[in-house]
């Protein structure tokens, strides 16, 4: 049986023990007692605990435990430090300190008789995991995110000058291969840590005493209440991300830390040991202001309120967007309080284009994705997608900003014809949306390219785009250009990949490749590597100077998206009416997930994802190649034939 090698330090007693008078803490103590028991309770007869507290905590005897308890961890087994005391950092002086101090300060674990530097114990823990097991440390002290807490007491000390340890003490000779310990830390580096008298419920207030609060660091007792909720089979990632949430519940300015937070890395297997678990992109946690996943606008969440998530239990509307987090509202369950669950984005609010109505007045119908504003008004200079609509006569011209109409002219003579002109609108909104579809900062945006080659030199170099951001394809006479497509994966693992044609009839479609896993370093064909033939509409002659666009959208992502939103047909006012296939969704939403991602999906989801792929917890990114096709002017001497011309 995997066994969990804990070493668990308390230090409260401080003054008498260093001779300085520096102030004494209250809750570290109380810190070890309930994290031993949160240790032994998610994993029952497997915990070899060693425990030190107080004047027994000196730097000699942690350094000791360190590499003699925790040093015995072999293959399977967990080696946890779990540190609660004072933290202290001083000023870098010498240049090999400079070099690895970034934030010119130095950071330090106070024990009973003085600091333990923290690259020291970086050491020290890496060289536990010499014996193959795998090793954690839990630090709840000031400056932590560094080193490897009025009743609101934070949990620092200044050094004293016989403090300063030499370069030697500090840093170990050999090559830098990186850290081979998780970390879990209190704050960041550089920023305090607090205690506070705290109740079994997480209250704050009451009477001291065997049934009212007692001092507790912030930290330790979020992260050992995390523990006890979330089980054995937690990561540290899902149990970092849950005391997160509960420290910002108790204190402010105190942003717990998880380091290496790599994807797929030790951060994604269970605190206590198991096999690894595939990294959540989003997670749930309830915090001071309730329920919120952690993703906000600085990481590239485009939807606003609207954007749905889907978890195991169901649905998450998202309230209000934050720059690092967004306030969801369940739909139609209860989380547990406390819990984390992985989350997904399955649907995304896209964002309204701005409407200028010139001429006869017209109420346009309420639509999410459309926004009446005022002609020469700051919001339609910075609108991004912007309609123009002329209501004379009967008609509506529906124009671009330099007056080029986006369709022929609708008839506008009755309230039918009113809903049918909101319908365009929304309908042309949803194509742009689709060309210029954008996840924001996503962690896998490059790792897949699109390719564009000439078929006759398939082999060579892929084409570039010229000093118009497109990329030209010329006929040759009256030969149009054939081209093949590919998709190149350049990242480190499978990525599923759906690419979508759209053209300037504002059709989209994913038949060229329909979605599908590529694998890192391989190579998916658009048409399974046929040709494309790259002609001009049957409606427009080829004669010089004649052209028209395509563009291509490449959707990436971890795991199987919903792709019904993607297809579109070319534009018919003739045929295309509101609730026709292909339209845009009444709420606006741009669903990635089907309706058996949840019991409340909500309407709109017409898909179309099988069961195994109904629950996608991942990251995704989008980019957009422009094409060109033209008919370039001839030689003089040279004349087309066709009657058209």
């Amino acid at each position: 049986m995997a066994k969990v090698y804990a070493l668990l330090v308390g230090i409260n007693e401080y003054g008498a023990a260093i001779g300085s008078g520096l102030s004494d803490l209250r809750g570290c103590l109380n810190d070890v007692a309930d994290a031993r028991a949160a240790l032994e309770g998610a994993a029952p007869g497997r915990v070899d605990a060693r425990i030190l507290l107080d004047s027994e905590a000196t730097a000699a005897a942690v350094e000791e435990a360190v590499s003699r308890h925790l040093g015995r961890a072999g293959p399977g087994d967990t080696a946890l430090l779990w540190f609660s005391g004072h933290g202290t950092e001083y000023a870098a002086v010498t240049a090999h300190e400079l070099l690895l101090e970034p934030t010119g300060r130095c950071q330090a674990l106070v024990c009973a008789d003085g600091p333990l530097p923290d690259k020291r114990l970086g050491a020290l823990l890496d060289g536990a995991a010499a014996g193959g097991g795998r090793v954690v440390a839990v630090l709840d002290c000031c400056y932590s995110g560094g080193a490897s807490r009025k009743r609101v007491t934070p949990r620092s000390l200044t050094p004293l000058p016989r403090w300063r340890p030499t370069v030697a003490s500090r840093d170990v000779s050999g090559p830098d291969t990186g850290p081979r310990h998780l970390l879990l830390a209190a704050s960041r580096l550089g920023q305090p840590s607090f205690e506070r008298p705290i109740d079994g419920a997480g209250r704050t207030d009451g009477p001291y005493g065997p049934e009212g609060p007692r001092t507790r660091g912030v930290f330790s007792y979020a992260l050992a209440r995390a523990l006890r909720q979330a089980g054995p089979d937690a990561t540290a990632r899902e149990l970092l991300a849950a005391a997160d949430a509960g420290v910002r519940q108790l204190v402010y300015g105190q942003q717990p830390v998880l380091f290496p937070a790599d994807p797929g890395g030790p951060a994604d297997r269970p605190l206590l040991g198991g096999a690894a678990a595939a990294p959540s992109a989003h997670l749930l946690r309830e915090g001071p202001d309730g329920w919120e996943v952690d993703c906000g606008r600085v990481h590239g969440l485009t939807g606003g309120t609207g954007t749905e998530f889907t978890a195991a239990g169901g649905l998450l509307r998202v309230a209000e967007v934050r720059a690092d987090r967004v306030l969801v509202d369940p739909d139609g369950w209860v989380p547990e309080p406390g819990s984390v669950h992985a989350v997904a984005l399955s649907a995304l609010a896209l964002p309204p284009a701005a409407v200028v109505l010139d001429g006869d007045r017209v109420e346009l119908p309420a639509s999410p994705l459309l926004r009446e504003v005022r002609a020469g008004s700051a919001e339609e200079t910075g609108a991004g997608l912007l309609f123009r609509v002329e209501v004379r006569g009967g008609l509506a011209r529906v124009l671009r900003r330099d007056g080029s109409p986006y369709v022929d002219p609708l008839p506008l003579a009755g309230p039918d014809d009113v809903g049918f002109l909101a319908h365009c609108l929304a309908r042309l909104t949803h194509w742009h949306r689709l060309r210029d579809l954008n996840a924001g900062l996503s962690p896998l945006s490059g790792h897949v390219r699109v390719e564009v080659l000439p078929w006759s030199d398939r082999d060579g170099e892929p084409l570039r785009p010229d000093a118009r951001g497109e990329i030209a394809l010329a006929y040759e006479g009256r030969e149009p250009p054939w081209i093949t497509v590919r998709v190149r994966n350049t990242g480190p693992r499978p990525l599923w990949c759906v690419l979508l044609n759209l053209d300037e009839r504002f059709g989209a479609g994913s038949a060229l490749f329909p979605g599908g896993f590529v694998g890192p370093g391989m190579t998916g064909h658009a048409l399974d590597g046929e040709p494309l033939r790259m002609v001009l509409p049957a409606s427009r002659p080829v004669r010089p100077g004649a052209s028209v666009r395509d563009w291509l959208t490449l959707v990436v992502a971890e795991g199987e998206l919903n792709t019904v939103p993607f297809h579109l047909p070319p534009w018919d006012a003739t045929t295309d009416r509101p609730g026709s296939v292909g339209g845009p969704a009444a709420d606006g939403l741009l669903r990635l997930a089907g309706p058996s991602a949840g019991p409340s999906a909500g309407p709109g989801n017409r898909d179309l994802l099988p069961a195994r792929a109904a629950f996608v917890a991942g990251q995704w990114a989008a980019s957009t190649v422009a094409l060109r096709t033209v008919v370039p002017a001839l030689p003089a001497d040279t004349r087309l034939t066709d009657p058209g011309a």
